[in-house]
């Protein structure tokens, strides 16, 4: 499916929403702005989340999300921040959960995105995908599972830090299939894109929307999902190309600090719901090859639970 037909299908589904009832966040009313706390640099994929929130609620929210960015320490420093926010509907974080998730499994943390948060929605999900250079002599899994297993311990491949949610999965496909391959960290998806790239390794597992606008010096092999991506339908997923993976993700889930009353918290969430809806908000992720998924507070955490039990192993191996 290309942008114009996800759009144009999109624009439909947001229309029925819109006619199908009113906002359902009556009970609390906000009467301050609403910080996004983000704990990372701007510019990069989860800060445009919480950019299109902010300017997608202007009109939908009684009072402006204002996006704060606090980055440091993986994400721990925003996070850390955000969960000592007013419990009043005026602080919530959002973030890339899985990161967080598992950075919080890897070392000891002063906060967790299950025990430190109620978790109010979630917004989005960033998938990990297999990615080798587009001159590279791997035309397919099968070629580059092949060189792996004739060299073991001698190609290379690239992640965007140990712990995060690319590491995780990437080693999760080498030791799923007895695949043994040396990890090389770079800092942010952009830095791992460029060493694709330039051949400093022989492939990367990174976000599959960091192939967008490179499709000349990138080629995705593989994609870390159940299901194909909305706008790259013609990468198979590792189950397709006969691989087992381990289930491993980022969700962009917004949180609120543990405290936060059960009425604000069913009336972020009901917001969120609505502004995830709405053609602004679609737009603005289908600009960076991503599409919206809305998942209620509930469904969040109970994936965000069996992500955890998923990863355990692989965790307790990289220590």
């Amino acid at each position: 499916m290309n942008r114009r037909h996800f759009i144009q299908l999109a624009t439909l589904t947001s229309a029925g929403f819109a006619l199908s009832g009113t906002c359902a966040f009556a009970d609390w009313k906000a009467r301050r702005p609403v910080n996004i706390i983000l704990p990372y640099k701007a510019g990069g994929g989860t800060d445009s989340y919480a950019r299109a929130v902010a300017s997608a609620g202007d009109g939908l929210f009684p009072v402006p999300f204002v996006v704060v960015n606090k980055p440091g320490s993986s994400g721990m420093a925003g996070a850390t921040e955000a969960a000592r926010g007013r419990p009043d509907g005026t602080t919530v974080l959002l973030t890339s959960a899985g990161s967080f998730l598992l950075t919080s499994m890897l070392r000891d943390t002063d906060v967790t995105p299950l025990d430190s948060f109620r978790i109010v929605a979630q917004i989005g999900k960033l998938t990990t995908s297999l990615m080798v250079p587009y001159d590279s002599p791997y035309q397919s899994l099968d070629d580059l599972v092949a060189d792996i297993k004739a060299r073991p311990g001698q190609v290379r491949w690239a992640h965007t830090g140990n712990g995060g949610f690319h590491n995780v999965a990437g080693q999760g496909f080498l030791d799923s299939n007895d695949l043994d391959a040396v990890g090389v960290p770079f800092k942010g998806g952009s830095a791992t894109r460029a060493a694709v790239i330039g051949e400093q390794v022989s492939f990367g597992m990174i976000g599959i929307q960091q192939a967008a606008g490179f499709e000349e010096q990138l080629r995705p092999l593989a994609l870390n999902s159940d299901t194909r991506d909305t706008f790259m339908t013609d990468v198979p997923t590792f189950a397709e190309a006969g691989y087992d993976a381990v289930d491993v993700s980022s969700p962009i889930i917004v949180f609120a600090p543990k405290d936060t009353p059960d009425d604000v918290v069913a009336a972020l969430e009901a917001a969120l719901k609505e502004i995830t809806s709405s053609q602004a908000f679609i737009d603005a992720m289908a600009e960076r090859g991503n599409a919206p998924v809305y998942l209620p507070g509930a469904e969040a955490e109970a994936n965000l639970r069996a992500m955890k039990e998923n990863a355990g192993p692989i965790i307790s191996a990289l220590k």
